[in-house]
């Protein structure tokens, strides 16, 4: 199996910063595309930003310029620095990566258990 290890949520103020990581660990053979999706009370879970093994980066449009993503193949780490935050950043975000857990080459999609961003005065 594979786990999905998320740190570095919490409290902020408007404009403030704070960097999530996630850490997965298990059966990998190698890992494809990680990326961070968010959910917000009352709202669909929606992509942030998502990074493949090559580097090619996406952004939501709510984020460009304030996140940034970026990984650390070598650890099987993705990192979200998040600068310039507002108050609508506030939910819970979950990290998400595409394994391939052996040389079959079949791709699984697994999920960190959330971590909480809230951004208030």
């Amino acid at each position: 199996q594979v786990q999905l290890v998320e740190s570095g949520g919490g409290l902020v103020q408007p404009g403030g910063s704070l960097r999530l990581s996630c850490a997965a660990s298990g059966s990998i053979f190698r890992v494809n595309a990680m990326g961070w999706y968010r959910q917000a009370p009352g709202k669909q879970r929606e992509l942030v930003a998502s990074i493949n093994s090559g580097g090619r980066i996406d952004y939501a449009d709510s984020v460009k310029g304030r996140l940034t993503i970026s990984r650390d193949n070598a650890k099987n780490t993705v990192y979200l620095q998040m600068d310039s935050l507002k108050p609508e950043d506030t939910a819970v975000y979950y990290c998400n990566a595409r394994v391939v857990r052996n040389l079959l080459g079949t791709e699984y999609t697994y999920w960190g258990q959330g971590t909480q961003v809230t951004v208030s005065s």
